[in-house]
């Protein structure tokens, strides 16, 4: 029987859990059992399924079939945000599979483990209730998380990354959640020109807060990078070259990338 106290074997729970709310309120749990303390970090821990549990909907379908539309009505808002809270519910089980595959590589230093857990303990909290926050005003809008068809695509990326820390830091955080920093606020400014200001409300929460997630990814991928004696941003173009399937699409929000210390040397050669 696997240890409760285990923060991997804790964190496989949240990757098992099947129902999307159910899942949001298991990284909760997580998340507060982590930081009123009495966790343990195994020496080993046993990888989790390649394949998080999922709800039977949404349909997953090719990036290209999921159905587009204009954000004048409330058709358009519900797919937009739609999309938006299964991009988070990807993000809470690319945490959690983070953290239950690599908190115990030995990549990283003993020292900083426990400050490496806390990090991906918080991004996974805080995808959690992103989560929940795009499901409340779906449901506002008249719409649920399921009705429409979505798409694969983030977990493409964490099959491609499972083997390498590294890689999947480059492409998880510092690639795909970096491209939410550079698109989100166009969708916040065209909801605020429809009228819709709670829904724009919404993303300005998570865009504000993925700022520390592309942080969180730049840091311990500098991190590795100093104790491999590898140049930080020519690693990551390595590695993004090697495992992220297509060249990065400008324009980039160099803002909020330096915000999070993505420096342009890092991804600028890379469009």
């Amino acid at each position: 029987m696997a240890d409760p106290t285990d923060i991997t074997a804790l964190a496989r729970t949240v990757l098992e859990t099947a129902d999307p709310i159910e899942k949001a309120e298991r990284a909760h749990a997580v998340a507060r059992a982590w930081r009123r303390g009495g966790c343990t970090i195994p020496d080993t821990a046993e990888p989790p399924a390649d394949r998080p549990a999922r709800p039977a909907r949404p349909q997953l379908v090719a990036p290209g079939d999921v159905p587009r539309r204009r954000l004048n009505g409330p058709a358009g808002r519900i797919a937009l945000l739609h999309a938006v809270a299964h991009i988070e519910l990807n993000a809470i089980d690319l945490a959690f599979d983070l953290l239950a595959r690599f908190a115990t590589d030995p990549a990283i230093a003993d020292e900083r483990r426990h400050d490496f857990i806390t990090d991906w303990i918080t991004v996974g909290d805080d995808e959690a209730r992103h989560f929940k926050l795009i499901t409340v005003r779906l449901a506002e809008l008249g719409g649920a998380y399921g009705d429409m068809p979505a798409h694969d695509g983030l977990w493409d990326a964490a099959m491609a990354t499972r083997h390498s820390l590294a890689a999947r830091l480059a492409v998880a955080p510092m690639v795909l959640e970096a491209r939410g920093l550079d698109v989100t606020p166009g969708m916040i400014n065209r909801l605020v020109s429809v009228g819709d200001t709670d829904s724009a409300d919404c993303l300005r929460v998570i865009y504000t807060e993925e700022v520390g997630h592309v942080a969180a990814g730049v840091r311990w991928f500098r991190h590795l990078a100093e104790r491999a004696d590898e140049d930080p941003a020519d690693w990551f173009k390595t590695l993004v070259r090697r495992h992220y399937g297509g060249a990065l699409k400008p324009p980039f929000n160099a803002d909020a990338r330096a915000s999070a210390e993505l420096l342009p040397e890092f991804y600028q050669s890379l469009t």
